[in-house]
């Protein structure tokens, strides 16, 4: 690849996910600040705070690849972000005990010749059927601090749920094979990005 590619989030997962497709990369926080989501739906939610993420770096950085991202939990149309402390943790675990919610991640791709395009991926998580014991007993663990829904599938939070219904990665931050397919998008072929590793 020509350009540097630079990933705009500070999320050590999404770091971790795009090491798996990306020999090389750097990592540049953008510098908004996260607002609540109004009366936007979760999709456009995401979707709009990872282009604004991505334009802020990309604005920084002419010239290279920049990927935004966001991620929200959603139940019953209500938007579930970190939790502030243990107390609301345990609340969205008990809000999420025995049924479904949705896993959205919105992803922002621009190109070095300032090309962009903005997508949503959505994945539905069934949980188990949670016991007072369980929840105190996993909020004790300290994974849920900086997690939306309160929760990391790809930790300890992986017994919670029974099964899902989509993109595992998604889940954890970054749908890997939709950024592929955008990349696509974008004209850089799946044959390169094997090739390169983007």
């Amino acid at each position: 690849m020509k350009h540097a590619l630079i990933l705009a989030s500070m999320s050590p997962r999404r770091k971790e996910l795009m090491s798996r497709i990306c020999s090389s990369f750097e990592v540049v926080p953008s510098r908004i600040t996260e607002r609540d989501a109004g009366d936007l739906t979760p999709s456009e939610y995401v979707r709009s705070l990872a282009d604004e993420k991505a334009s802020e770096v990309a604005g920084r950085f002419p010239n290279c690849w920049v990927v935004g991202a966001d991620t929200a939990v959603a139940v019953c149309g209500r938007i579930l972000g970190k939790p502030k402390d243990d107390a609301e943790a345990a609340d969205m675990l008990r809000m999420l005990s025995g049924r479904a919610h949705s896993v959205f991640t919105g992803v922002a791709l621009i190109a070095p010749d300032g090309r962009k395009t903005v997508c949503c991926e959505e994945t539905r998580v069934f949980f188990r059927t949670l016991t007072e014991a369980d929840i105190n007993a996993y909020v004790l663990l300290g994974e849920c601090g900086d997690k939306a829904g309160a929760y990391a599938i790809q930790g300890a939070g992986a017994l919670l749920a029974e099964r899902i219904e989509g993109c595992y990665f998604n889940v954890v931050g970054l749908p890997l094979a939709r950024l592929s397919a955008m990349f696509e998008e974008m004209g850089v072929s799946l044959a390169a990005q094997w090739r390169e590793r983007i």
